[in-house]
């Protein structure tokens, strides 16, 4: 995990204002390829839940970029909701965001959350009606995690041409700030998402780069994106 710890330092001086750490799943079904063998690796490599909350409190001792953690709810149940929450803030984590966590199934997790401080961010998608945005608008914290399309994570060809509507619908609902994520890969996408929510995300384009390189070009490559990123979103 000294990789990890030293990415996130690397990322942060790069520009990202905010880290979302994995924690690996067996069956990662919200997430296209690159996810999903990333979440391969990290498993066959041993990597526990365990590993990241040490990880994420080393890397508290030294910096203090907000760090959530994202996945899947059946790692944390079979780690119990009350340790994992006590834990997790323990070592520095600021919030949680389980993609398989509908609001509606929440409560008793929430409930351990909210006592240790957590966030728990929850999604919404293009398809989610009034009833699911107003249970995210009650129990959500932190931010809102908008999923641009419909389907898995991975990167697209280009923003969806309603999204500007989409979120508009949004924020008459609900006062969360709004991050939109799934799909964005290039500075411009970022750029474009940008003018229109409080924030972006992108992930499958920055994993790959580690599929792709390791040592001092992976780092190379890491500051080198994010940095593009960072600029077109400050345009």
């Amino acid at each position: 995990m000294g990789t990890t710890s030293e990415m996130i330092h690397l990322l942060a001086e790069a520009g990202a204002d905010i880290i979302e750490l994995g924690m690996p799943f067996s069956d990662p079904m919200a997430d296209g390829p690159a996810i999903q063998l990333s979440s391969e690796r990290a498993l066959a490599a041993g990597t526990t839940l365990d590993n990241i909350l040490a990880t994420v409190g080393s890397v508290r001792t030294t910096c203090d970029i907000p760090i959530i953690l994202m996945g899947y709810l059946n790692p944390i149940h079979a780690y119990g909701y009350e340790r994992f929450a006590h834990d997790a803030a323990e070592s520095g984590v600021d919030g949680v965001l389980l993609v398989d966590m509908p609001p509606e199934e929440a409560n008793k997790f929430l409930c351990h959350a909210r006592t240790a401080g957590l966030d728990v961010i929850f999604l919404l998608t293009p398809t989610s009606d009034k009833s699911r945005v107003a249970a995210v608008s009650e129990l959500g914290s932190g931010f809102l995690y908008y999923v641009t399309v419909t389907g898995v994570t991975g990167a697209r060809q280009e923003v969806s041409a309603s999204l500007a509507d989409e979120l508009g619908r949004i924020r008459k609902l609900i006062k969360l700030p709004i991050v939109a994520g799934f799909g964005i890969s290039t500075p411009q996408q970022a750029a474009s998402v940008a003018a229109m929510a409080d924030g972006v995300v992108v992930g499958s384009a920055i994993v790959k780069l580690f599929q792709q390189y390791s040592g001092e070009m992976l780092k190379k490559e890491v500051r080198d994106f994010v940095g593009s990123l960072k600029q077109a979103i400050s345009c």
